[in-house]
């Protein structure tokens, strides 16, 4: 028998039946994506013998050892744990300017290893450029097709990058990018499902840094508007959150701090500025340099968080966002960079010991073995005596000098005498094109290995000597000292001095020139010799690629390993080649660091 229900006890079964589907509307909380990135790796797969600098509490400066591809890898590890939804990113240099025990073997091992690292997505930088396209799309794609003069797969066969180049301003001539522009990553499911869009791309500028021959059929666009052009589509597939992977980066000033943002300053500013304010995250690189920067300080309307891990796998920054599922939107976000701490070593100066301020890592072991796989087929190679040395050369102060040093002075002298049967009577360095760790050590009896010549001069250019006259001369230095590019002061072979003064008009800054201690003339033709990056017009310098009457000599690292050999053991440097006439003088517009690393 069917029984009437009174209106009290009908509203009663209501509300309870309508309870559990009303606590399941409840909104759903953001959801908590890490995201681990790196830059300008360069096949660092050993420790490079380098330190992050860091400023105390107590206002001292202190030198942290760090990097070397088994530490970085135990560091990602430690981050990702964090995050039980993460992504692995890079903006690009993984390989390129590389140690020889990677750069020997075309960075196959680099690779690898951040393969095993559990790398993603890595924005292509201008480096990835530097053994051709066909190369770079070899090391996607995997095989053994040799592109270049080095054999491939000496080691082992090569399986080529489980993660994706990004290449958003790679244009071919059929109007495709070389690769993906975008990709998409998801995390999460039902309600609390969101969505990351990636755009990744290089500078504009990679022309300038690569030589011609290695990007012919490819074209660099814009950045700012390659990366507001793919935003929309990247809403439209369901991106909740924008990270931009660029190989573009800026400079901070002040005490070195690596999570801090003081006057940060350079290409990438003009960059951000005009982009879609859509875009939340920015991992950038290039520069070399590491900071944390919330943009929103500097353009209120640009509200971008900023980031850049150093370079070598010394650091590696922790990126948090937070998604609201609901509004589709990053609510939060913050970075900090992590210091690779790895063993300590010995330079020049002295002692670079550990701390027990900051994690200590050790290294991952399954990368480890992989690395001294590789170091043990390289090792005939790296420990080769080359010659002697009577004491330390340097480039002063590493990428934050805009002069070659004692360094580039060697190397200047060894150029010159590479190439007098050409009829050379100056030859020049560019600073920005000696790497890693800037510096030749020799060991107490004065003695240098290869290894350490590759790990200044790892880019296989060869010598070009070329005619110019002395009124071409002095607009090619004029180049180094313009409004446009990089400060940037050619280190001269022993015999050639000039001088400038920066607060005089561009174009008019070199103020004096001698060869011999006679001055140059203008009308009459001299014998220059350059590398082959510099005398196809890298970094900026157009003037060289002219090219008169040249003629091609042998590889870079050969003249400068002839010449350690030649005098046993060579003297250092020593004289004033290039000085500043007006050193207290700040140019009106910062000076830019379009071409800082060729």
């Amino acid at each position: 028998m069917l029984r009437r229900l009174s209106a009290a006890a009908a509203a009663t079964l209501l509300l309870s039946a309508c309870a559990a589907p009303l606590a399941t509307r409840a909104p759903a909380p953001p959801v908590e994506v890490g995201i681990v990135a790196i830059n300008d790796f360069h096949g660092a797969l050993e420790p490079p013998n380098q330190s992050v600098p860091v400023t105390t509490e107590d206002g001292n400066v202190m030198t942290v050892p760090a990097g070397g591809a088994a530490w970085l890898a135990s560091a990602v590890d430690s981050i990702r744990k964090k995050y039980p939804n993460h992504l692995t990113v890079a903006a690009g240099d993984l390989i390129g300017g590389s140690q020889l025990t990677s750069s020997l073997f075309l960075d196959e091992p680099a690779v690898s290893v951040m393969n095993q690292l559990g790398l993603e997505f890595n924005a292509v930088g201008n480096h990835e450029f530097d053994s051709g396209i066909d190369e770079l799309v070899r090391k996607q794609t995997g095989g053994c097709a040799q592109h270049t003069a080095r054999k491939p797969c000496q080691v082992e066969p090569f399986a080529g990058a489980r993660f994706s180049f990004l290449a958003a301003n790679v244009i071919r001539a059929n109007g495709d990018t070389l690769f993906p522009a975008t990709a998409l990553r998801s995390f999460g499911k039902g309600r609390s499902r969101v969505t990351v869009g990636l755009i990744g791309l290089t500078l504009k500028g990679t022309n300038q840094l690569v030589s011609p021959e290695a990007i012919r059929g490819v074209e660099f666009r814009d950045e700012a508007a390659t990366i507001n052009a793919l935003i929309p589509g990247l809403k439209a597939r369901g991106a909740d959150a924008i990270v931009l992977l660029i190989h573009q980066g800026g400079r901070t000033t002040g005490k070195p701090d690596p999570q801090g943002c003081e006057g940060l300053n350079a290409d990438i500013l003009p960059i951000l500025d005009a982009l879609d304010p859509a875009v939340d995250v920015v991992v950038s690189g290039h520069t070399h340099w590491a900071y944390i920067c919330d943009y929103a300080r500097i353009n209120p309307a640009r509200p971008f968080l900023l980031t850049s891990a150093g370079v070598f796998g010394e650091l590696v920054t922790d990126i948090r966002i937070a998604i609201d599922p609901a509004s589709r939107r990053v609510v939060s976000k913050e970075a900090h960079n992590v210091i690779v701490q790895s063993p300590g070593y010995r330079n020049a100066r002295g002692d670079i010991v550990q701390t027990d301020l900051f994690p200590r890592f050790a290294p991952r072991p399954d990368i480890a073995a992989y690395v001294a796989k590789y170091s043990d087929a390289a090792r005939a190679y790296t420990e080769r005596p080359v010659g002697k040395l009577a004491g330390p050369v340097e480039r002063y102060n590493g990428d934050a000098s805009r002069m070659g040093g004692t360094l580039g002075n060697l190397i200047a002298d060894a150029q010159l005498g590479a190439t007098t049967g050409a009829g050379a009577q100056i030859a020049f360095m560019n600073p920005f094109g000696i790497r890693a760790p800037h510096q030749l050590n020799p060991a107490a009896d004065g003695s240098l290995t290869f290894g350490q010549l590759y790990s200044v001069q790892p880019f296989n250019n060869t010598l070009i000597t070329q005619s110019m006259t002395g009124a071409e001369l002095k607009a090619v230095l004029e180049q180094g000292l313009d409004n446009d590019n990089p400060v940037q002061l050619l280190s001269p072979s022993q015999g050639f001095t000039y001088s400038f003064d920066i607060s005089r008009p561009v174009g008019d800054r070199i103020v004096a020139m001698t060869l011999d201690g006679a001055p140059i003339d203008p009308a009459k033709t001299y014998r220059i010799t350059t590398n082959s990056f510099l005398a196809n017009g890298g970094d900026s310098f157009s003037m060289f690629a002219r090219q008169r009457d040249a003629v091609i000599g042998m590889p870079d690292i050969d003249a400068l390993e002839a010449w350690l050999k030649a005098v046993p053991p060579r003297a250092v440097p020593s004289e004033t080649r290039v000085t500043d006439l007006n050193p207290a003088y700040t140019p009106p517009k910062p000076p830019t660091i379009n071409g800082l690393v060729p």
